[in-house]
């Protein structure tokens, strides 16, 4: 499928499910991290409501919400980046693929990180190069070690954990509803990872320790409205237990 511009523009400035459910943040919260509004009109009577906004972002393997990301995006606006899209993501944090290009191609490993919005993923320990860090004119720096991102499309495949090769498999449903991956050539069930469901704030939610300015669970499943065919006066005399015996005075219509 050939993608237009328009449609490949909405496809990058739109974030995954996946990041979105690392953040464990508000929808909204996230969309105005990344929002990066180049000039507004006053918020006065006189002046109209208009908006002057960034509409493409570059993304990268830095998170939206970050100052980073911010740096990233600063100056000119970028041409936008062509992006497959998938209906399905195949890959999570915590599976074990295979690469399948460069210098590592063969070796197995696990993947470390997610970046849905460009299709990437970095497998922790591969597919890496030196990169200087703090290096200034009297200070020489460090060389580190740094994994570079992978397509999940193309460069990495799913290891069958039947007999450990990769395996092309598809999304199927169990009896009681359980929606898994299973492969084509053997049939076995690839499981979810744990690491899957980790965020931005625990590795898991058995063993997160609920703050002070958490919403507790008995909060959330208790039902603080219960909403009615009344209006707010009614609500009121019915709290208040005022009876109404007022007779409304005849209206006609014509």
């Amino acid at each position: 499928m050939r993608l237009t511009p328009r449609l490949c523009c909405s496809i990058t400035k739109k974030i995954g499910e996946i990041t979105k459910k690392y953040a464990n943040l508000p929808e909204s919260y996230l969309e105005r991290a990344c929002e990066q509004v180049e000039w507004k009109t006053p918020d006065l009577p006189q002046y109209l409501p208009r908006t002057v906004k960034r509409r493409s972002y570059q993304f990268g393997v830095h998170r939206p919400w970050t100052d980073e990301f911010k740096r990233e995006n600063e100056g000119p606006e970028y041409e936008p980046t062509w992006v497959e899209p998938i209906l399905h993501w195949p890959v999570f944090k915590g599976d074990r693929v295979e690469i399948l290009v460069g210098r590592d191609k063969g070796k197995h490993g696990i993947v470390a990180q997610v970046y849905q919005e460009r299709n990437w993923v970095i497998v922790a320990g591969l597919n890496w190069r030196f990169k200087w860090v703090g290096k200034t004119n009297k200070n020489p720096g460090t060389v580190v070690r740094d994994e570079q991102p992978l397509l999940v499309t193309t460069e990495v495949c799913l290891v069958d954990p039947a007999d450990n090769k990769p395996c092309k498999f598809e999304w199927r449903y169990l009896e009681d509803g359980e929606r898994v991956r299973v492969s084509l050539r053997t049939g076995r069930i690839i499981p979810m990872p744990h690491a899957a469901e980790e965020t931005y704030d625990y590795k898991s939610r058995k063993t997160y320790l609920e703050s002070d300015k958490d919403t507790v669970a008995t909060v959330i499943e208790k039902i603080t409205f219960q909403p009615k065919l009344k209006t707010f006066e009614m609500d009121v005399m019915e709290a208040m237990g005022i009876v109404e015996d007022r007779i409304p005075k005849k209206s006609y219509w014509y």
